[in-house]
């Protein structure tokens, strides 16, 4: 291997590592949120009780979202889901994470400020 090719082989190394360093500090994403309460909307809508499906998916996200900042990714992409889904009751929205067992530190509801999730 010629210098310029070792010169060349770190730099994409290096690259690769800036590229995927954001990536990794934020282990919740919208998409992990709506494939984990994907099971919960008949319950939302009006069903008599969340699905065993439904309250493993809160479990498991409630475990995703260690830190701060994934509890306000998790908070933002429940609120967007919520409103672009009609019919869903909120009261039973806020009441989902008992029912399943677990504890989170905001309101399911149009009106909590994520940004203030700590």
């Amino acid at each position: 291997m010629t210098n310029s090719t070792v010169v060349k082989l770190a730099c994409a190394l290096v690259m690769c590592i800036v590229v995927a360093a954001p990536l990794a500090e934020a282990a919740v994403t919208c998409g992990l949120v709506s494939s984990k309460v994907a099971q919960c909307i008949p319950y939302l809508k009006g069903g008599a009780a969340p699905t065993p499906g439904c309250c493993t998916g809160i479990k498991a996200l409630n475990s995703a979202a260690a830190t701060a900042a994934d509890k306000k990714i998790a908070c933002g992409c429940l609120k967007s889901a919520a409103a672009a889904i009609s019919g869903i009751d909120y009261s039973k929205a806020a009441g989902l994470p008992g029912k399943c067992g677990v504890s989170i530190p905001y309101a399911i509801s149009p009106s909590t400020n994520c940004n203030a999730i700590h």
